[in-house]
């Protein structure tokens, strides 16, 4: 088994765990669901999850697929409104190729959502009146444009790169008709008003020229069924599960999904790795961010429209930052949440005390009245190097900022979907395959971070590193600092996140789930 392009073959359960590691999130949450305390109160730009990896569909496996969801816990009869984008909202998708904890290509999306007939809506003839429809929709709908559609739902796509508010870039446009504006499909109704969503959102994959790429790329907005999974509502009872259960690998899967029957709103772009990456280095960050104006003014006597009359100015503000999953969920501190969500990868440093004293493992111990179970290596050395600077050999950039992002080795071939292992490069080394394209190598939608990140926290890394320090996780890293020892590789969380439906190819994640179901 060849481990990764730069490194000779590794010990069996080292990136096993080191995969695991992926950050000291160890407990199990929708990835970024609700996890800080303002964004709790801005739905619209809460990002839920983040994807990166090399695209595994048929003859596309040279392109690198980004995913960014938002607008968590969607359910699919949430109307008469659903769930639109915020148009007063910046949308980023960053990629930073040189290691340096800055961004180097930005992938800026916005929105805007305007009724038909130039603003005046659907209206109906009532007696002598004619008088404007309460509904989105007007009759069945299964096109782009559709006329029965009363709210056209609009994104365009800017990419900047170098700084992302004062770099140079250009406006992707439709490979087709060059034009910048893309229509979004408007959210699965039900069965009556979209009979084939399916096929009506394949409408909607745009094929798109990107400036500066000398390659053509894909974009794609519009909801999905949310394809995470984890015990939700459990772990965050204080792990109200029996140790028995969340230590016995036989009843992984044991518990239904939470998220099953939830949808998100998902930003998905395909773009060829040659566009990503700069020089000889192969390894790309990603993260994405969601920005909203300093200021708003309502009016208190809106005219008509979509919209509460809201003005937005002043500069934007970053509120909503997502790369590793359950980073700000279950490492940051509650009082430092909402500064997370603010801070860009090279200020990190002042968040590092939460990655090399995790309290997660102490929260663990309280919780599943486990005293004396939490690694004792202190500082965490082995959550520091894969959380902060990505695996040496595997993810790790060759001048390296330590930092908090999701990282692609674009030099690793991806594996197809029916041979990739849930558990990624953690499921790989032990079972001695040939998947190394998963998490934390970025993260596809199979990968259960839940489970690997269960394994990490609680000192899988340490036990991998050994009495010899093989892996320079440091000598207090050692299986004699890890009160569970061999347990610890048996953590799940009792939901599977393999059995989640999925799409074979772009943009992956599968058909909403429909108001009628």
């Amino acid at each position: 088994m060849t481990f990764a392009p730069r490194t000779a073959r590794p010990h069996l359960t080292t990136l096993a765990i080191a995969a695991a590691m992926t950050l000291a999130t160890g407990v199990s949450l929708a990835s970024s669901h609700r996890e800080a305390p303002f964004i709790t109160t801005a739905p619209k730009v809460d990002a839920t999850d983040f994807y990166l990896f090399r695209s595994y569909e048929a003859n596309r496996s040279d392109y690198v697929t980004l995913i960014a969801n938002y607008q968590p816990l969607q359910d699919a009869y949430g109307g008469p409104n659903y769930f639109s984008m915020d148009p007063n909202a910046l949308y980023e998708i960053h990629v930073d190729n040189n290691g340096d904890a800055v961004e180097d290509i930005s992938f800026q999306f916005r929105f805007k959502n305007t009724l038909a007939g130039n603003g005046a809506g659907v209206n109906l003839p009532v007696g002598d009146k004619t008088v404007n429809i309460p509904l989105i929709q007007a009759g069945q709908i299964a096109n782009v444009k559709d006329a029965s559609l009363q709210l056209a739902e609009t994104f365009t796509v800017e990419v900047k790169r170098g700084d992302r508010r004062k770099g140079t870039g250009g406006a992707l446009t439709q490979a087709s008709s060059g034009s910048a504006t893309f229509d979004k499909p408007v959210d699965n109704i039900g069965i009556k008003t979209i009979p084939d969503y399916a096929g009506y959102a394949a409408k909607h994959i745009h094929a798109v020229k990107i400036p500066g790429c000398d390659q053509p790329g894909r974009v794609f907005v519009g909801q999905r069924q949310d394809p995470f999974a984890v015990n939700l509502g459990t772990i965050f009872d204080l792990v109200n599960a029996p140790v028995s259960v969340i230590t016995n690998p036989d009843l992984k899967g044991a518990v239904p999904n939470p998220l099953g029957d939830k949808n998100v709103t998902t930003l998905a772009l395909e773009v060829h790795k040659s566009c990503l990456t700069a020089g000889s280095e192969t390894v790309i960050g990603g993260w994405t961010t969601a920005s909203l104006r300093q200021a708003r003014l309502l009016d208190g006597k809106p005219g008509s429209g979509h919209h509460m009359g809201e003005k937005a100015g002043g500069a934007w503000t970053q509120v909503s930052r997502l790369g590793m999953p359950l980073v700000n969920e279950v490492v940051i501190g509650l009082k430092d949440k909402d500064k997370f969500n603010a801070a860009k990868p090279k200020d990190d440093g002042q968040f590092a005390d939460y990655v090399t004293h995790p309290t997660l493992p102490k929260l663990l111990e309280i919780a599943l009245n486990l005293p004396g179970t939490a690694p004792t290596n202190y500082p965490r050395t082995d959550l520091v190097t894969t959380f902060l600077t990505g695996i040496k050999g595997v993810n790790q950039p060759a001048n390296v900022v330590a930092s908090e992002m999701l990282r692609l080795n674009t030099a690793i071939a991806p594996v197809a979907y029916a041979q990739q292992n849930r558990l990624g490069i953690v499921g790989n080394v032990l079972a001695g395959g040939t998947d190394n394209a998963g998490y934390p190598n970025g993260r596809r939608p199979k990968d259960d971070v839940v489970d690997i990140s269960l394994v990490a926290v609680m000192g899988g890394l340490c036990m991998a590193n050994g009495d010899t320090n093989a892996f320079g996780f440091g000598a207090a890293c050692k299986p004699s600092a890890v009160p569970l020892g061999a347990t610890a590789f048996k953590l799940h969380d009792a939901v599977d996140q393999a059995v989640v439906p999925l799409l074979a190819g772009f943009p992956y994640l599968n058909t909403p789930i429909g108001g009628t179901k």
